[in-house]
């Protein structure tokens, strides 16, 4: 059953765990075999009690200028001296180094890219048909996994003894913190699990901001007005800083009408589509009975479409975030509830470094100016956005 609509979101979302919890597909529960060990309520709510610690804005806010040294870094190596770039590969480059770095204080960029390879199959297959057949997206995803892991487990066991011999100052990352952090009962985590959390707050972190960040680089190319106002604000807080002198979190909250471009980006080409979730009890919603065990599909699109929430839903308008913005449950490119993504914030951060650094660098043209937009399971440009770069 797929619910949309503010009414669909706010049940789905204020039932959770009550009505509903999450469901993910077989192919998910596969590759990450920890998680059949405990169910997914238990699940979420582990990752939840660790993660708040890590993602509070007092973190955030330490991780602002990491962020910007990453992005001047990867523009430098990547974009400068290029005519021509493909935007989604390098959008994914810049958050999966951001991820590293912050998630496992990986900055050695042959260190990154063992790890990047593996990732992209990995990525790939995690949402597919769960048929282990040589060649199959899944087939790779699974043997991504088990190198990923075996990787991630060789850095865990280093971690703790570095940590048992207090040869280094704690690192504020958040293996340390999974190290660190026990639970009520004073248990703490596996190593396997730690594992598999992390691969998969490595997928969440990096994937979605990456396709955010291609549509962003996509509606600049295609609406210079919009992009003048973006080049302004950030003209206008970069004129604030030293010479060689970090983006800080005061920074970022200049940059409304950035955010409110990159909100009204997500609007119309939603990173996450939306999410299932199962009942968990029989329940009556709209006048359906939903027996226990069906599944229900919330879909971001289609609210984000809907021109009773959203007048001209296909024009490009980032006036719509102004003030108070859109009415509550009709905007969710991050879930909402108990459930909405907790690094929500994070993605913010990470979005906006980006524009800070590569609109004072470049404007830039689409090659491809109908290039077509796939779903596979997030929206893409079809052949990766390629871009001609104008310097400044």
């Amino acid at each position: 059953m797929v619910l949309c609509g503010a009414a669909g979101n706010k049940f789905l979302f204020s039932n959770e765990n009550k009505l509903v919890t999450a469901w993910w597909p077989s192919s998910v529960e596969k590759i990450f075999p920890t998680s059949l060990q405990t169910s997914t309520k238990v699940e979420s709510m582990k990752m939840r009690k660790l993660l708040p610690g890590f993602l509070k804005p007092e973190a955030l806010q330490k991780y602002v200028g990491i962020m910007d040294s990453i992005a001047k870094k990867h523009l430098e190596t990547s974009w400068d001296c290029k005519n021509e770039v493909m935007v989604f590969p390098l959008a994914k480059e810049y958050t999966f180094a951001v991820a590293c770095r912050l998630f496992l204080s990986i900055e050695d960029p042959k260190h990154i890219a063992k790890f990047s390879h593996p990732f992209h199959f990995l990525a790939a297959g995690v949402i597919s048909i769960p048929i282990n057949l040589p060649g199959t997206p899944f087939n790779r995803a699974i043997k991504a996994a088990e190198m990923i892991r075996k990787e991630l487990l060789e850095i865990i066991k280093q971690r703790k003894k570095e940590m048992m011999e207090k040869k280094l100052c704690p690192k504020h990352d958040i293996l340390s913190h999974m190290l660190t952090t026990t639970d009520e009962n004073g248990g703490s985590m596996t190593e396997n699990d730690i594992a598999d959390k992390i691969i998969g707050l490595l997928i969440g972190g990096h994937d979605t901001a990456s396709a955010a960040i291609t549509f962003v680089m996509k509606y600049l190319a295609e609406l210079p007005d919009v992009y003048n106002e973006v080049l302004k604000e950030q003209v206008a807080v970069s004129n604030t800083k030293q010479r060689g002198e970090l983006l800080n979190w005061e920074d970022l909250q200049k940059m409304k009408y950035s955010w409110n471009v990159a909100s009204e980006v997500m609007r119309l080409a939603p990173p996450l589509q939306g999410n299932f979730r199962e009942a968990i009890t029989d329940f009556t919603y709209a006048g359906f009975s939903i027996p226990k065990g069906w599944k229900l599909y919330w879909s971001a699109n289609s609210t984000h479409k809907n021109p009773e929430y959203f007048p001209e839903p296909e024009k490009f308008d980032p006036l719509r975030f102004e003030e108070n913005g859109p009415i509550p449950y009709t905007y969710v490119p991050f879930g909402g509830g108990p459930r909405m993504c907790p690094g929500k914030e994070y993605a913010r951060l990470e979005i906006l470094v980006f524009i800070y650094n590569v609109v004072r660098k470049f404007k830039w043209e689409k090659i491809l100016p109908s290039e077509n937009i796939i779903v596979d399971p997030m929206p893409m440009p079809a052949k990766g956005l390629p871009i001609r770069l104008h310097p400044h």
